[in-house]
C-alpha cells in the first residue's frame, strides 16, 4: 500500500486536480460526482496499469488496499464508459510536454531522432464491434512517436486496428526531429513531400522499390563498416516514380539481412545513417515494456472511452515511472545503479535501496515546488 499511495502522490504532483479539472472542462464533460470524479478514475487507470489488474471487478476489490476510495465494479465501468477519453489523452500530452525536455543528453546526430511505429491490441470481434480488424478479431492501434534520447513518447494517436500506419504518420512528424520509420511509412509521394518540406527522415524501403538512375556518393568507409552501397537516385517505376532524388544507403543489420533506407541527410556518413535506423529498435522495446509490465493487452471495457481511457492511463503511468527513474538515477551513486525494469519491480515490492528512495523524495519535493511556481 505504501508505494501505491506514494505513486498517487507523484501522480498528483505531475497532474494536479486543477489540471485534471481543466482537461475535463476542455472536453465539455460535466463531472457531477464528487466521490468518484474524473480525477479518481485517472488514479484508477494508472494504478490498474502499475499493478496489472485484470478487470473492473479485480480493480474494485483491490482499490481500497492501494489508497483509492472503494467503489463497486459496475460503477467504475459506468464511469469509464461515460468520461471522454480525450480527457486522458490531453493529460498525457500535457505531461509529456512538461517532462520530455528535462533530461537532455548530448546528441550524436544533427538532430534528435523521433522513432515512429504502432502496436496493435486485439480481442474477439464481439468485444469491440466498432473496431474490426482481421478475421474474427477486433483491435485498436496506438501510433507512437518516441524520442530516442529519453525513450519517452512525444505524441500518440489512437485508431482502430484496420487503419494503415502511413497516413497516421502525417500527424506525428515534427520538423525539429529526424523521423525514423519502417517500411509501412515509405510511400514514395510521402518521401517527396518530406524532402520538399525540409522534414528530415530515414525510412526503410520495401524490397521491391526500384532505384532509378543511381549515382554513387563519395564516402570514406571504416574497416568495420556494414554499409554496402551509398547512392542518390529516384525511387520507383515510370508508373510511380519520385519527383525528387533521394539518398539511399544499403547496409547489413545485426542478423546479416540487407536493409535499404531512403534519407534526405547528405552531411552525415552512411554508417551514421545505418545507426539512426538501427536506433528504431527502441520503439519496439517500448511497446514490449508497456505490454509486459503495464497491462496494456488486458482491456477492461468495450466502449471507445473505456478502451482508450485505459490505454492513455497506462501511458501516463509509464511517463511518471520513467521520469521518477531518470531523475533519481542522476542522484544515486553508481554502486546502486539499477535498470528501469529492476527499478520498477523493486518500487512495486517496496525494496528500493535507501539511496533511491531518498533521491526520489528529493526530486518529488523539487518537482512540486517547480509546478506550483509555474502553473499556479
Amino acid at each position: 500500500m505504501k508505494n501505491s499511495t506514494r505513486f498517487l502522490s507523484f501522480l498528483q504532483s505531475f497532474l494536479s486536480p486543477e489540471k485534471v479539472a481543466q482537461a475535463v472542462k476542455n472536453a465539455g464533460y460535466q463531472d457531477t460526482s464528487r466521490q468518484f470524479s474524473v480525477h479518481w478514475l485517472l488514479e484508477f487507470w494508472t494504478l490498474s496499469a502499475v499493478h496489472r489488474w485484470k478487470s473492473y471487478r479485480s480493480g474494485a476489490d483491490l482499490a481500497e488496499s492501494t489508497g483509492l476510495k472503494a467503489a463497486h465494479y459496475s460503477r467504475i465501468s459506468t464511469k469509464a464508459a461515460e468520461v471522454p477519453y480525450t480527457v486522458f489523452k490531453e493529460l498525457f500530452h500535457l505531461l509529456v510536454s512538461q517532462k520530455n525536455r528535462r533530461f537532455r543528453r548530448q546528441l550524436a546526430f544533427p538532430k534528435e531522432l523521433l522513432l515512429l511505429d504502432s502496436t496493435t491490441v486485439t480481442v474477439g470481434e464481439t468485444r469491440l464491434p466498432w473496431a474490426p480488424y482481421h478475421g474474427k478479431k477486433a483491435g485498436i492501434k496506438l501510433h507512437v512517436a518516441l524520442r530516442e534520447t529519453e525513450h519517452l513518447p512525444e505524441k500518440v494517436v489512437e485508431t482502430t486496428g484496420s487503419l494503415h500506419d502511413g497516413p497516421i504518420s502525417e500527424q506525428l512528424v515534427h520538423p525539429d526531429f529526424i523521423m525514423i520509420m519502417d517500411r509501412a511509412y515509405g510511400k514514395i509521394e510521402r518521401l517527396d513531400r518530406f524532402k520538399t518540406s525540409n522534414q528530415s527522415y530515414v525510412v526503410r524501403l520495401r524490397d521491391n522499390v526500384y532505384l532509378h538512375q543511381p549515382r554513387a556518393l563519395r564516402r570514406h568507409p571504416s574497416e568495420d563498416s556494414g554499409v554496402i552501397r551509398d547512392i542518390s537516385c529516384q525511387l520507383g517505376t515510370p508508373q510511380n516514380r519520385s519527383q525528387e532524388r533521394h539518398r539511399v544507403v544499403v547496409f547489413n543489420d545485426y542478423e546479416g539481412r540487407e536493409i535499404r533506407v531512403a534519407t534526405d541527410l547528405m552531411e552525415v556518413s552512411g554508417e551514421q545513417i545505418a545507426q539512426m535506423y538501427k536506433a528504431r529498435w527502441a520503439v519496439e522495446v517500448f511497446f514490449r515494456w508497456i505490454k509486459q509490465n503495464l497491462n496494456v493487452p488486458t482491456l477492461f471495457g468495450t466502449t471507445e472511452n473505456a478502451v482508450y481511457g485505459q490505454l492513455y492511463g497506462a501511458l501516463i503511468a509509464y511517463v511518471i515511472l520513467k521520469n521518477l527513474f531518470e531523475s533519481a538515477k542522476m542522484n544515486v551513486p553508481k554502486h546502486v545503479d539499477l535498470s528501469f525494469i529492476r527499478f520498477f519491480r523493486l518500487f512495486l515490492t517496496e525494496q528500493l535501496p535507501v539511496e533511491w528512495r531518498i533521491a526520489m523524495q528529493q526530486d518529488h519535493f523539487l518537482s512540486s515546488v517547480f509546478h506550483q511556481h509555474k502553473f499556479t
